[in-house]
């Protein structure tokens, strides 16, 4: 049976690739730049979202980091923040693992703790405004240098406790995991998770690296895989998940449509698979729309679309007995979606 489009949006759901500089909405960005006396490329908000159509990874890239200037304060890193968690508040986000970039922003001289505290800040309110449960994802720059990574890493463990894990993320072509294994090995020994971007625009033999060498407990992105049946089956086999962005696939000329996407194909072949939104702000959509549209175009049920919600929240690295909470949620929602269908 087909869900309609509510159904996607109010679906109780985690995000688990979110890049919180990738929600800085052209509204938002004409507003910093003005309070800041940062100069845009762009005359209006019209014509900057007129600039967001993208050949590849890194046409989005240049747009992405240029946007990012205009981010100096800590007020800003929060209020960029608490912008994103009420709009995901609106789309059935109940959890939230979010990704920053601390290079971008201390390789422009605004210090690191202005931009964790300003993110902390907004995450804590949104844990009683809002009931949003969520963790921070430190991701390092790949096309930036080890070097660069481990100093961004040994000045983050100041705030291990607002961590929750590293992440991988930027310029894939060209950049493997294994340029950062031993950054990954320091973080792991500081008790810290693991993810990392791999198999978007890179071959299979990144996600490889990234399982390998990385000990990565989740694959952000991972289409890939699929031009690999033994990969295929490894990731099967240990229910490693996948972080899908749909949108931001076809945004970035991953697939050149939708409908061609293989988040279905995969899905039914076993795999632990999430969607979610990545760079909303440029990608045309937040975790509802990416649900929605990919329901639409792939023609997922309601069940599929239930067990990515599910997907979602076991993929998570909250403790087994939240996860347990909002796989009850889920059911509950379900059964009262059922009603009104029946009703």
């Amino acid at each position: 049976m087909a869900a309609e489009p509510s159904f996607a949006r109010d679906l109780p759901k985690a995000e688990l690739h979110l890049h919180i500089e990738g929600t800085l909405e052209p509204d938002l960005m004409f507003e910093l730049a003005r309070r800041n006396r940062v100069r845009l490329p762009y005359g209006s908000v019209d014509e900057l979202r007129r600039a967001y159509v993208f050949d590849d990874l890194q046409s989005f890239l240049d747009i992405y980091y240029a946007g990012c200037r205009v981010l100096l304060k800590e007020q800003d890193f929060y209020e960029l923040t608490w912008a994103y968690l009420t709009r995901a508040a609106g789309q059935g986000v109940r959890h939230a693992e979010i990704f920053f970039d601390p290079q971008t922003h201390t390789d422009r001289g605004v210090p690191f703790q202005t931009v964790i505290t300003g993110i902390h800040r907004a995450l804590e309110r949104a844990r009683d405004r809002l009931r949003i449960t969520s963790g921070l994802i430190l991701c390092f720059l790949r096309h930036l240098s080890a070097q660069s990574a481990m100093q961004t890493l040994t000045e983050a463990l100041a705030y291990r406790d607002w961590i929750l894990a590293v992440g991988l993320d930027s310029s894939e072509v060209g950049h493997p995991p294994s340029k950062f294994q031993a950054v990954y090995d320091r973080a792991r020994e500081a008790g810290l998770l693991a993810v990392a971007h791999a198999g978007e625009e890179g071959p299979p033999a990144y996600i490889w690296e990234a399982l390998d060498l990385l000990n990565a407990q989740r694959i952000d992105h991972g289409v890939r895989c699929a031009e690999d049946t033994r990969l295929v089956g490894r990731l099967v086999e240990e229910r490693i998940p996948l972080t899908i962005c749909p949108l931001s696939n076809v945004k970035l000329r991953v697939f050149p449509s939708l409908r061609q996407h293989n988040l279905k194909q995969l899905l039914d072949r076993g795999l632990l698979v999430t969607v979610n939104s990545d760079d909303p702000a440029y990608f045309g959509g937040y975790v509802g729309d990416n649900l929605q549209a990919s329901a639409s175009a792939l023609g997922l049920s309601r069940e599929q679309l239930l067990a990515l919600a599910r997907n979602s929240f076991i993929a998570s690295f909250l403790p087994d007995e939240q996860k347990r909470a909002y796989l009850a949620a889920i059911d509950r929602f379900s059964a009262q979606a059922s009603l009104k269908t029946i009703s």
